[in-house]
């Protein structure tokens, strides 16, 4: 069956269940020439060995799409994910996973495949609306559907579904998705201000309520008997004795400061708890309940405390920050360092500084160039005191590295005032609850103690929610840590700096919040982010005026694009004699900007010579000494500057009437020429000086 809705002027075409017939439910979604199919799939079987919900959100992009061919010579097949598939991978799987129903233990996936793109429309929005389509309609239990928006904001006009050139120059570009009630934003700003988040829900409000009417027309016409999946009965015999073993023990286990004391206090009780289930019961699904529970109570403990008694694990207030400590220059030799601590998470993040030349050459579906800043975020096992192998970075660990890039990407100065490409690495060198939003700080102060010009310091915190959804009471934890995450119900990360928001990352384990709870929020975010700022600006408050030493130096130098060839050489002789000699590395750009890169400040200087004289457009009227390089029958060609030649003419050799040219100069001399015109053709026409 088909679909139609009509958009502020744009087209949504739905197809259901016409391609993938086997799937338990799938959409073909169109904007455009953009096309997506969206399929889910659920297992016949339970998963009772697992202790959590196993989901899998899969975003492929195919360059047939976009009707390329891309990769490397000998490999054309898409491989590994891109970074920005992953992240639409993570954006989709954090709007869709709250609606299902708590306890379901069946395998599901949810594959999101881009079978055209028309470079004007996004797929990463239709993906999610074809996601929510494909589960309303299929025989999955599913709380659906889902709204989805995407908002830009330009010259202080708020514009739905922008196109990539509307977005060029906006202040910001954010995604909501829910229904009545939110449950998942994602956006990137310049620096705006927390009202202007609001305003833009306020805007996309009407337009995701007519999405959900749109999905559920189609969900009546062609929508699926929901499968029944029979939630575990609980044991409630089983959890009366569990509680009585227990006492006071858990809570006061689980509620305390240090994570180290807690987490060996719970593991002792965990034995204790196993040991005793083992000794009355045979039956191992006991024990597999009682661990079970375990994690049930820890859910109820905190959300009692927290709503009767403000109560929270480690005993701070609601509103309160972790102690805040910021270092920077601790890595000798490399180009900027900066170390942030918050409680017990601490980032170290590492900054290098390169050429142009070092800057990273992006082929994906939707995108194609180069990217001079560039952050990569690792969790290594030892940061949560864990053993495990060392493997390449995950989805979390792409997630959180583009979420703290994106944050400081309006900060960073132009390629004009600063030529540099930009690589930071934070190490997450202990973790308890928001590493993520710690890294943004990190990578702030390295940008400082590097030397960067960039606008300001920038810090992030996550805003956590803890509701009662029967009376509907919620308080907001400014500063959530592990525990607050893992049995809260929201993750609401907002990165900025004194002037505004950055980035803002939402989402939640409930149903979804409301427009007051986004607005309160917020405000708790930008209070703790001025807080964490203090700290920082007494570390550093602006860049160091000089780069580290064992940074290279780059210089630049503005040349007629007409003279690129010249500087190039046949074959690239003469750039490459330059690079050979001075050790410099050089990048022109077609306007004809050139970039001289070198650890040695001389060595890049004398390239710079070099590239100017190659370069330099001569006046008439000019003096040189020259050498004579060659000699033909009608003159002598003397080179004026390294890689410019000029003519003398024959009869411009002496006053007197000059048989042979050999008879006034020699290949090597060394000559005083004047010039005496320059051809539209650049072709430099000189006089001999006596």
């Amino acid at each position: 069956m088909k679909f139609n809705l009509k958009l502020d002027g744009k087209n949504i075409e739905v197809e259901t269940n016409s391609l993938a017939e086997q799937a338990n439910g799938s959409a073909l979604v169109r904007c455009g020439d953009t096309l997506v199919l969206a399929t889910c799939v659920m297992s016949k079987q339970n998963r009772e060995d697992l202790d959590f919900f196993p989901l899998f959100v899969e975003y492929q992009e195919k360059y047939y799409a976009a009707g390329k061919i891309k990769g490397p010579k000998y490999i054309k097949r898409e491989s590994r994910p891109s970074d920005e598939a992953v992240c639409n991978a993570r954006l989709i799987d954090r709007c869709i996973r709250p609606r299902f129903p708590k306890g379901l233990k069946r395998e599901i996936q949810v594959i999101i495949t881009v079978l055209s793109w028309d470079g004007e429309n996004d797929p990463d929005l239709l993906g999610l609306i074809a996601s929510s389509i494909a589960l309303s309609i299929s025989d999955i239990p599913w709380n659906g559907p889902l709204g989805a928006v995407r908002v830009c904001r330009k010259n202080n006009n708020f514009i739905l579904s922008p196109s990539y050139e509307q977005k060029e120059g906006a202040d910001m570009d954010i995604i909501f998705s829910g229904d009545s009630l939110i449950n998942m934003i994602e956006g990137s700003f310049n620096q705006v201000e927390e009202k202007a988040v609001c305003q833009a829900y306020d805007f996309a409000e009407k337009h995701i309520e007519k999405i959900i009417e749109f999905q559920n027309d189609i969900k009546k016409k062609s929508g699926k008997e929901k499968i029944v999946c029979q939630p575990i009965a609980p044991d409630l015999d089983l959890e009366k004795e569990i509680k009585k073993f227990l006492g006071d023990k858990f809570e006061k286990a689980f509620f305390q400061k240090d994570k180290i004391k807690r987490s060996e206090q719970l593991d002792d009780l965990t034995k204790e708890l196993s040991f005793f289930i083992e000794d009355k019961y045979e039956d191992n699904n006991k024990l597999k309940y009682a661990l079970s529970f375990l994690d049930k109570e820890a859910d109820r403990l905190v959300h009692e405390n927290v709503i009767k008694y403000d109560k929270r694990v480690d005993a701070r207030k609601l509103d309160e920050v972790r102690k805040i400590t910021s270092e920077i220059g601790l890595i000798p030799r490399t180009h900027g360092s900066g170390l942030f601590s918050r409680g017990q998470t601490k980032a170290l993040s590492i900054l290098t500084l390169g050429g142009p030349g070092d800057q990273q050459l992006i082929e994906g579906m939707e995108i194609v160039g180069d990217k001079r800043f560039m952050h990569h975020y690792n969790f290594p096992p030892y940061s949560a005191g864990e053993v495990k192998p060392l493997r390449g970075p995950g989805r979390r660990e792409i997630g959180h590295g583009v979420l703290a890039e994106k944050a400081l990407l309006p900060l960073l100065p132009n390629v004009e005032e600063f030529p540099y490409t930009i690589r930071i690495v934070s190490e997450i060198v202990s973790s308890n609850g928001s590493t993520s939003m710690a890294s943004v700080s990190g990578c702030s102060l390295a940008l400082m103690d590097a030397g960067v010009p960039v606008e300001g310091l920038a810090a992030g915190i996550a805003i956590g929610l803890i509701k009662d959804e029967e009376t509907g009471k919620y308080k907001l934890l400014t500063d959530i840590q592990g525990p607050e995450d893992h049995h809260g119900d929201m993750d609401f990360k907002v990165a900025g700096t004194r002037q505004g928001i950055t980035v803002v990352q939402m989402d939640v384990k409930v149903n979804g919040i409301d427009r007051k709870i986004i607005e309160q929020a917020l405000n708790r975010a930008k209070k703790a982010r001025n807080k964490i700022l203090d700290v920082m600006e007494k570390t550093i408050s602006k860049p160091r005026v000089e780069l580290s030493p064992y940074a290279p130096r780059i210089f630049t130098v503005q040349i007629n694009p007409d003279k690129i060839g010249e500087l190039i050489g046949p074959g690239g002789k003469v750039i490459n004699k330059i690079i050979a000699e001075t050790g410099a590395e050089i990048d022109i750009q077609d306007s004809g900007l050139v970039f001289i890169t070198s650890e040695k400040e001389e060595a890049a200087k004398k390239a710079v010579v070099w590239v100017k004289n190659i370069t330099r457009e001569v006046k008439v009227g000019e003096v040189f000494q020259g050498e004579v390089k060659r000699i033909l029958d009608f003159g002598a060609f003397v080179e004026i500057l390294p890689g410019q030649d000029g003519l003398i003419h024959i009869s411009k050799l002496s006053d007197k009437r000059v048989e042979k040219v050999e008879d006034v100069v020699k290949i090597g001399d060394i000559v005083s020429v004047k010039v005496i015109s320059v051809d539209d053709q650049g072709r430099i026409n000189l006089t001999l000086l006596k």
